[in-house]
Order: C-alpha cells, then sequence, then structure tokens
C-alpha cells in the first residue's frame, strides 16, 4: 500500500519503522532461492494442467446447487440487523477519527486501508461475504423507484474499485483526513442515491465492496443454494456459482491490475519516473500506470479466451471464465497484505482503542512472509488452472476440450510469472 511512513502513519513512503510492509526483505532473507521459487511455480502448474487433462474429463462442479443444508438460529435477522447498527457505529466512529483525530497517529486510515480493505479478503475467504451481512445502507428500506438496468451490471462496483484503489495507490496523500473524507463522502452519496432509484439491487451490484467481498466470498466452504438455502460446501462448486455478467471480467481485472501496480510501484525504475514528475506530476504518471497494469491484465485476458475460443469452437468465452480469475486475485491480494493485515492490524487496533501498547515490527519474520506470498501466488494459480478446467469441458467439445485451454495455461503461467516476478525480485 502507497503513503505509509518511516515512523507509525500513513503519510508518504512504504516503509514503517524499518519494515516494508509488502516486501520480503533482501534476497538473502527467502526460505528458498528464487530460482527454485519459479521452477516450484511452474512445476505446479504444469503438474495440475497435465494431470487434469487425463484424469479429469468430465464437469464436476454444480455451482449454485452443490452443498450440505446449514440448520441457522431462528434469530438469524435480527442478529444481520444489529450487525449493520454495529457496523454504522463503527463507520462514525471512524469518521469523527477523520474530522476530529490528530495529524500524526490517526486511527482512521489505518481502519479503512487495513482492517476494513484488507480483513475484507480473509473474513470473506472464511465466512462468505461478510460485507452484505455488515453492509449498514442495507439498513435502507429496500423500495426500489425502477428496475435495475441489466446492462449495467458490476460497472459501477468495477468503477468504485478503481477509484478506490486510485487513492490507495496513486493519489499523492492517500492518508490525509481530506482525501479519505471525499472519497467516503462521495462513496457514501453514490450507494445512498443508488439505493434510492434501484433499491437494494444496487448494493449488490454497485456497491463497490460488497461486490469484492462477495466474489471473494465465493470461494468460502460456507454459501447459499440457488432457493437461498445456507449449506456447506465445496469452494470449488462457490467459484462455479459465479454468473457472467457485464462488468464481471473488468471488476476482477482491477483486483488484479491495482495489485500488480501495487508491486510494480517501488520498483527503483518506477520511483524515479514519478519522482521526475512527467505526464503531470506524480498523480498523472502514476494514474496512467494504474490504467496500464488495469488494462494489461484486461488485454492478455481478453487475447487468450480469444484464442481458447478459436481453438475450442466456441464463442463468447471471456465472461464464462472470469470466475477462474477470483482464486488468483485473491493470491495475489494475500501475498501483497498479508504482513500489512498481521503488523499494522495490530497498529490499528492499538490506535483506535488508545491502548499503551507497542507494535512489533518483527512479528512475521521475512522467511513466513515470502513463504505465504509464494504458496498464495501458487496456490491461487493452482486453483484456476481446476476451476478454467472444469469449466473447459463443460463448454467445449470433448475432442477440443484440452487444446482449448492450452492458451488459458498460458495465461496463467504469465500471470504466475508477472506476481512472482514484483513480489520477489
Amino acid at each position: 500500500m502507497t503513503g505509509w511512513p518511516a515512523a507509525g502513519g500513513p503519510a508518504g513512503g512504504r516503509v514503517t519503522a524499518g519494515v516494508v510492509v509488502h516486501g520480503v526483505g533482501e534476497r538473502s532473507d527467502l526460505p528458498i532461492p528464487i530460482f527454485y521459487a519459479y521452477a516450484g511455480a511452474f512445476a505446479a502448474l504444469v503438474v495440475s494442467f497435465l494431470a487434469l487433462a487425463l484424469l479429469w474429463a468430465d464437469s464436476r462442479f454444480r455451482g449454485d446447487h452443490a452443498g450440505r443444508p446449514l440448520t441457522l438460529p431462528a434469530s438469524g435477522g435480527k442478529a444481520t440487523r444489529t450487525a449493520r447498527v454495529l457496523t454504522l457505529l463503527a463507520a462514525v466512529y471512524t469518521l469523527a477519527w477523520l474530522i476530529l483525530g490528530p495529524a500524526t497517529e490517526n486511527a482512521a486510515p489505518y481502519l479503512v486501508y487495513v482492517l476494513f480493505w484488507v480483513g475484507l479478503v480473509p473474513a470473506s475467504l472464511l465466512l462468505g461475504p461478510v460485507w452484505r451481512a455488515l453492509n449498514p445502507f442495507r439498513l435502507l428500506p429496500d423500495r426500489p423507484r425502477r428496475p435495475y438496468p441489466a446492462g449495467l451490471g458490476l460497472w459501477p462496483a468495477a468503477a468504485g474499485l478503481l477509484a478506490f484503489t486510485w487513492m490507495e495507490l496513486v493519489a499523492p496523500e492517500p492518508a490525509a483526513p481530506p482525501t479519505l473524507l471525499i472519497f467516503l463522502t462521495l462513496y457514501a452519496a453514490a450507494q445512498l442515491t443508488g439505493t434510492f432509484v434501484y433499491g437494494h439491487a444496487w448494493l449488490e451490484r454497485g456497491d463497490p465492496f460488497e461486490v469484492y467481498s462477495t466474489l471473494i466470498g465465493q470461494m468460502s466452504p460456507f454459501g447459499r443454494r440457488a432457493d437461498g438455502g445456507r449449506v456447506l460446501r465445496n469452494p470449488f462448486d462457490g467459484l462455479d456459482a459465479v454468473a457472467p455478467a457485464p462488468g464481471l471480467v473488468a471488476t476482477v481485472c482491477v483486483l488484479l491490475g491495482s495489485t500488480a501496480y501495487d508491486g510494480f510501484s517501488t520498483s527503483p525504475a518506477w520511483v524515479n519516473a514519478l519522482q521526475s514528475g512527467p505526464f503531470g506530476g506524480r498523480a498523472g504518471l502514476g494514474t496512467i500506470g494504474l490504467l496500464a497494469a488495469v488494462a494489461g491484465v484486461a488485454v492478455l485476458y481478453t487475447a487468450c479466451l480469444f484464442a481458447a475460443g478459436v481453438i475450442g469452437g466456441a464463442k463468447g468465452l471471456a465472461g464464462r471464465f472470469a470466475h477462474s480469475l477470483l482464486p488468483i486475485a485473491a493470491g495475489y491480494l494475500i501475498a501483497h497484505y498479508f504482513s500489512l493485515l498481521v503488523i499494522e492490524g495490530r497498529h490499528a487496533i492499538i490506535l483506535a482503542l488508545g491502548l499503551d501498547a507497542e507494535v512489533t515490527q518483527n512479528a512475521v519474520a521475512p522467511g513466513t512472509i515470502a513463504t505465504v506470498q509464494v504458496l498464495a501466488i501458487v496456490l491461487g494459480h493452482v486453483a484456476g488452472v481446476v476451476a478454467a478446467h472444469d469449466r473447459s469441458v463443460r463448454l467445449l467439445p470433448p475432442a477440443r476440450a484440452v487444446a482449448g485451454q492450452i492458451p488459458l495455461f498460458v495465461l496463467m503461467i504469465c500471470y504466475t510469472t508477472g506476481g512472482l516476478t514484483l513480489l520477489l525480485a
């Protein structure tokens, strides 16, 4: 995350008390040589691809028709409302920190960037779409004035996520209270207006954080069947339940591209370019870089899916395989933000509650961070290969199903290479 200072507060630079919050220290700190990290990643992808091609001839995932029913307490609705009220109070508390808190050691940026933004990933992976259950805007009555336009899909969420990541990664002072207040005001205005016009259908498709949590939550073992019943399920069935929708590919590409730019933005060449000030200064060049990263991810995905369609004899595959990018996105998010959540998450709690405690910057060894990063990326890509293979044998003719996956395999190799390079090089 860009904008974290050298001593306990967000304001510039990426080093906190001498610890690189996303990095893994020097290369000598890595638990294995970088060559073996690449070799292991490629071996895992090749072996999984070949094993699936030889042993997995029929689709096995059943989407939102799968799962073992769960029995929940009868007071679930009341508990959900209480959770939303508490979340609203937490939001008001965060705003109070932004408006009334000190310029330094302000808890609000940590609450927004660390506990909320980063914390949504593990929470959603474990429990499902938690922001849907906690979203305070769902306290508003669901009285739509008009139907939500089908063609709008998830595009508002993609735009909202791009705006948030721009603030986080590009804005000159991402953790300054005025910056956060402007974004939160615009975010609240958009959700209030959308809910007033389209009801809760807007929150389901237009709230960037609810869509973000819901997509990541598709990989949770807890989910819902098509009839609305809660179930315990195979996470791959949850992934398979992701339905193609306008803006779905764009939303996932924003997640992948922004995380890629986050890693690239600390390279010495890019830092020097930002400091030299071309293209309208740091923010101008940073905006170009962020958009280029998102566009690069999208172009590579679209080209590979087009090639898969040509080889497999099918059309319109881009939206149908977007679900296979979600494990990759989750892997990147975990790899980049694991150390930030562990170290600065504790800092956020200490500041927010006014506790008399110190943050241990060496709470996680560089070797542990590196291991989590490599495993997150590799396992995310292997899961993406599995999800893509199952969808391929369902959609493509049997004689072309394996050949049609070759462009997808190339896509995974490219993403894996890029992800490991940004983290370890």
